[in-house]
C-alpha cells in the first residue's frame, strides 16, 4: 500500500468534506491546516435553519447560489467559533475558491492553498499573487481508500 503524501491526505479530507455538501451547482470541500494538524473542514451549504439547495433549489443571483455559504467561509467561520487561529494555516479547498473566498482566505491569515480543480471566473490568482499566498494545484488524489485486511489481523 502507499501511503500518501501529507498534500494528498489533506485533499482527500477535503475530498470527504465536499460529500455533505448541498448545492448540486458544486459539491466543494475545505480542509484548513497547520502544523500537519487539522485545524477545521468546511462544505458549501446553507446557513443554518434555511433550506438546502437539493431540497428546494438554487437561489440564482448574477449565475450564482446565494443560497449557499462556501466551504472555505464555512471553515474560516467554525474555526473563529471554536476559538481556533488559522494565521499561517493552509487551505486544502477541492476547487480554486472564488474571489470573495480567496479574499477571506488571505484576510484570516492563510499562507498557502493546495487545490486539484480551476473554478471559472475568478479573480483569486490575482489576489493570491498580490498576497504572496502560494498556490499548489496537484493532481486529483484517488476516491480510492485502499485497506490492508489481509496484514491488519496478523499484525496486531
Amino acid at each position: 500500500m502507499k501511503r500518501p503524501q501529507w498534500d494528498e491526505y489533506f485533499l482527500k479530507l477535503a475530498m470527504l468534506a465536499s460529500e455533505r455538501a448541498t448545492c448540486p451547482r458544486m459539491h466543494c470541500g475545505c480542509v484548513l491546516v497547520k502544523n500537519k494538524n487539522v485545524i477545521t473542514t468546511g462544505y458549501n451549504g446553507s446557513i443554518p435553519g434555511d433550506d438546502h439547495c437539493d431540497q428546494v433549489g438554487c437561489l440564482i443571483v448574477d449565475n450564482h447560489c446565494v443560497r449557499t455559504v462556501h466551504a472555505e467561509m464555512n471553515a474560516l467561520i467554525q474555526a473563529a467559533r471554536r476559538g481556533h487561529a488559522v494565521e499561517g494555516a493552509t487551505a486544502y479547498v477541492t476547487n480554486m475558491p472564488c474571489t470573495t473566498c480567496a479574499k477571506a482566505l488571505i484576510t484570516a491569515g492563510i499562507n498557502r492553498v493546495v487545490v486539484f480543480s480551476d473554478y471559472h471566473d475568478t479573480l483569486a490568482l490575482q489576489f493570491f499573487a498580490k498576497a504572496q499566498v502560494k498556490i499548489d494545484k496537484i493532481h486529483m488524489p484517488s476516491k480510492e481508500i485502499q485497506y490492508d485486511l489481509k496484514n491488519y489481523s496478523s499484525a496486531r
